[in-house]
């Protein structure tokens, strides 16, 4: 069996899951953030949408500059409803799940490089790359939109367990 045909549980799995969790992003409180620090609620929802296409780049690509010399500076969108979140956020698993079905065992252990401003932070093998940068990255982002839920009294939903809003889940 080869390295994806074991990962794509687990990606269905995790997208699954944070597909949930997106269709509870209350519409007309994109803005809102718990501390000035903070992204808004719209911010990170929308980041959540985008992490999946992360895979397509690590997975096709062997190298991303988010701030390419003499190129654009990086735009962070923040989407203004929870349909253009999951739209978003479907468009994204789609491509990504066909990139990962077609990555080779011999694609996940080449490197892969971050860049900023053409200088190299990172290479990793794509692997590690896709685990790090989508997967656990998604988790992690996931768990902290579940706090923006709570604290705008939205339904939190069962992601490995039980909530308070589905206990029986």
């Amino acid at each position: 069996m080869s390295l994806a045909e074991w990962l794509i549980p687990e990606f269905d799995a995790e997208m699954a899951a944070t597909r949930r969790v997106l269709e509870r992003v209350p519409d007309g409180k994109t803005g809102w953030k718990p501390h000035p620090k903070s992204m808004t609620l719209g911010r990170l929802a929308t980041l959540l949408a985008e992490l999946p296409g992360w895979a397509v780049n690590a997975l096709t690509t062997d190298e991303l500059d988010i701030m390419p010399p003499g190129g654009p500076p990086p735009k962070f969108e923040a989407l203004g409803s929870a349909k253009q979140i999951l739209e978003l956020f479907d468009r994204n698993v789609k491509a990504a799940r066909a990139a990962l079905a077609k990555t080779s065992d011999a694609t996940f252990k080449q490197p892969w490089a971050f860049k900023v401003g053409g200088r190299t932070v990172d290479t990793s093998p794509k692997y590690t790359v896709y685990r790090r940068t989508v997967i656990n990255h998604l988790a992690h982002h996931r768990g902290q939109l579940t706090v923006y839920l709570r604290l705008n009294d939205a339904a939190v939903p069962a992601v490995y367990g039980p909530t308070a809003d589905e206990p029986n889940f």
